[in-house]
């Protein structure tokens, strides 16, 4: 599965990591990612979504209702 946000689209970033030496290797930083359910009251149902931090925000500002529209929109399945 891959490390994306639902509601955001965040993905993961890429760098170097810089050691004292100043010797660079690559690196990633994850999106902080969780599995969460929400229930769509308009569809009667329960939703599960892999949404980043920034999403459950985003959610809660503008409600479940206006985010799954948006996601079906995109043609986002869920």
């Amino acid at each position: 599965m891959s490390a994306v946000c639902q509601v955001t689209g965040r993905k993961p970033g890429y760098g170097k990591r810089v050691s004292h030496s100043h010797r660079r290797s690559s690196r990633r930083w994850q999106p902080n990612l969780q599995r969460r359910r929400y229930w769509v009251s308009s569809e009667g149902r329960w939703v599960r979504l892999r949404v980043s931090a920034k999403g459950m925000k985003t959610i809660e500002q503008r409600g479940i209702d206006a985010v799954m529209a948006e996601l079906r929109a995109k043609g986002v399945r869920c």
